[in-house]
């Protein structure tokens, strides 16, 4: 559900009470985790980390008006939602994120291409969430862009 919320903060004032303090946290460590050359802002209704075009001036293909995305954060009907861009396009990353995550929680994540959903707000692994966010450089994420997805 795409929010008009001009700043994160006010993004999360409009939530649920019971997602607040999650999407709070998982902003948290993100913030926490995310290497320098990363931006967050507000992005396509969600909470976003981008590739600023003070970084990468070209922004995004389809949009370039709009920086590069990156990572999204969102409050979704049924689920929370952390959209990584570096997951679709890295098989790598993907790899290392879904054994990860059975490993810390059980079970496979539930997920898309580049969507992870969280039904259960109670088993979030945060630290592993934290970790990924960490995971990539802008300037990897710019090189992976550029040779798997710009056209």
């Amino acid at each position: 559900m795409q929010s008009n919320a001009e700043t994160p903060e006010l993004y999360i004032e409009d939530l649920p009470d019971d997602r607040k303090p999650v999407i709070q946290k998982l902003r948290a460590i993100i913030l926490d985790n995310l290497p320098a050359g990363f931006a967050e802002s507000m992005n396509y209704g969600m909470i976003g980390y981008v590739v600023p075009h003070s970084v990468y001036p070209p922004g995004y293909h389809c949009n370039t008006q709009q920086p590069l995305p990156f990572m999204n954060l969102a409050s979704q009907k049924n689920y929370i939602a952390l959209y990584h861009m570096g997951i679709f396009a890295d098989s790598t990353l993907h790899e290392w994120f879904t054994q990860q995550y059975i490993n810390q929680t059980g079970k496979k994540p539930d997920m898309g291409k580049s969507c992870i959903r969280f039904k259960n707000l109670k088993n979030i692994p945060f630290d592993l969430i934290g970790e990924l966010a960490g995971k990539m450089s802008s300037q990897k994420w710019i090189e992976i862009y550029e040779s798997n997805i710009k056209r």
